[in-house]
């Protein structure tokens, strides 16, 4: 049998290395060889927070030192990352989990606001998002504590949470705002996982992107399932890697 691929992992908005702590380890039980990537400014990089192009451009240096074929995971805003960066060559497939897999002309934003109209996704009841978060004079946000919560981290175990929301940091809202330079799931394999009780990326606007996918899972997650249920992350990207179908997909 042939040796898996490498599993690259690029962390969402406010976020960092951090958050894929948990499918680690069962990644190397499964004897999956994973890189983690650090955004810009995120989590233990001292640099300054950069914009989408430059987080692409971080993506795509590691994917210069892989040395093997990869696929590449992307979770929420690390789905556009994903996207742009995910034509290096050693990508052999691209994975989104409750992610903005955009195409070209998009922007996170901007592709959910005008695919949630066009689709007539209802958000009555839903928190909302914008009014938990703080925006500083420099154009960055940040999530409030009690926010991230309800937000990101519903159901995760509560010392997780804790966890988790101890570290979140700033995020430049224009990343948010940029378009792809690149969009690889139109040339590479892709598959996508939606978080059917996210609080943050609507279930129906993911099933939405998720129909730019060739293969399609749904889990009973909300938005960090890397928390709350790294088991299926870990099925999932261990499948991905070895060139297997992922356990409960289907094709879009």
């Amino acid at each position: 049998m042939s040796e898996p691929c490498i599993v690259v992992l690029v962390h969402g908005a406010w976020h960092g290395a951090w958050c894929w702590e948990p499918v680690l380890g069962g990644l190397a039980d499964a004897g999956v060889p994973v890189r983690v990537v650090e955004l810009p400014g995120h989590g233990d990089d001292p640099g300054p927070l950069g914009d989408l192009h430059g987080d692409a451009a971080a993506v795509r240096r590691v994917l210069d030192t892989v040395g093997g074929p990869v696929v590449l995971v992307g979770h929420s805003y690390g789905g556009v990352v994903v996207t742009e960066a995910g034509d290096h060559p050693a990508v052999v497939h691209l994975a989104y989990l409750a992610a903005f897999n955009l195409d070209a002309g998009e922007s996170a934003m901007g592709a959910a606001a005008a695919l949630t109209q066009a689709a007539a996704i209802d958000h009555s009841g839903r928190p909302d998002a914008l009014a938990w978060l703080a925006l500083a004079d420099d154009g960055t946000s940040t999530v409030d504590p009690e926010g991230a919560r309800v937000l990101f981290y519903q159901d995760c175990p509560p010392d997780l949470a804790d966890w988790a929301v101890a570290r979140l940091g700033p995020q430049p809202m224009v990343t948010l705002t940029q378009e792809p330079a690149a969009v690889a799931w139109r040339h590479r394999p892709s598959t996508y996982a939606v978080c059917t009780e996210d609080n943050i990326v609507h279930p129906d606007l993911q099933r939405v992107l998720a129909r730019r996918a060739d293969r399609v899972v749904e889990w009973p997650t909300g938005h960090s399932p890397f928390l709350a249920r790294p088991d299926l992350v870990v099925g999932l990207l261990a499948a991905l890697a070895r060139g297997e179908d992922p356990p409960g997909t289907a094709q879009a």
